[in-house]
């Protein structure tokens, strides 16, 4: 089971990756960017590593959702929209065959990381023991501190020129 994940997994990873690369729409680049992360996830998931898993799910794919914020925001989104004669709005469809297709894999990947990480508590729990506790949230956060720090300072100072960088293109022009 955890080799069938890996290879969905990894499938997922570069495929998305790919797709990214290749399209101009900037909604479906960040669309390909979540099921590309979901992937990474999932690698996680099977190399035993699920507070990393967990923690790229909630940091990176809720910032990915951001992106599709912020790229709806600065592209100005869709500039006009159509009503049909008894003047309701019509909606544009979300997606088409190829990407009600990456949404299915994606689906089934996270179901089969989903039944890996439960399906070891629930067989420990069946058997009557706990399985034995390791504090892994508090040893990263002390080789954070401690051996990584550089690391660390070089990604905050990294993200804080992406904000710069974000606010600076998304200010209104002046001379224009």
């Amino acid at each position: 089971m955890d080799n069938v994940i890996f290879i969905i997994s990894a499938l997922l990873t570069v495929t998305g990756a790919l797709c990214v690369l290749l399209t101009k729409n900037v909604m479906h680049a960040c669309v390909y960017l979540l099921t590309c992360l979901l992937g990474v996830a999932g690698l996680y998931v099977t190399l035993g590593a699920d507070f990393v898993a967990a923690t790229q799910l909630a940091v990176y794919v809720g910032g990915v959702v951001i992106l599709m914020v912020f790229a709806v925001m600065l592209t100005g989104g869709p500039t006009s929209q159509s009503s049909n004669k008894f003047g309701i709005v019509k909606v544009p469809m979300m997606g088409n065959a190829k990407t009600y297709i990456i949404g299915i894999i994606s689906a089934v990947i996270f179901a089969l990381m989903a039944y890996k990480v439960l399906s070891r508590i629930i067989i420990s729990i069946q058997a009557g023991e706990l399985p034995a506790f390791t504090e892994t949230v508090e040893k990263i956060g002390f080789m954070l501190v401690t051996d990584h720090v550089l690391a660390f300072e070089i990604s905050s100072v990294l993200l804080l020129g992406a904000l710069v960088g974000a606010a600076i293109i998304a200010r209104p022009r002046r001379g224009v």
